[in-house]
């Protein structure tokens, strides 16, 4: 996923930073864009990709 999101958005500035619990959550200008935790599931690329764009 991190090489993923590195080559989409090349040229910005993406924060990979590690969390414990089986968690696995994406925040865009501090909005929460998805959250393993509330789903119940690994998000996929394209998943990331459209809550982002």
């Amino acid at each position: 996923m991190a090489a993923a999101l590195k080559d989409r958005y090349d040229g910005t500035e993406i924060d990979l930073v590690p969390s414990g619990g089986g968690r696995f959550e994406v925040t865009c200008d501090g909005e929460l864009v998805y959250s393993k935790l509330a789903t119940g599931r690994h998000a996929t690329h394209e998943e990331v990709f459209q809550a982002l764009d």
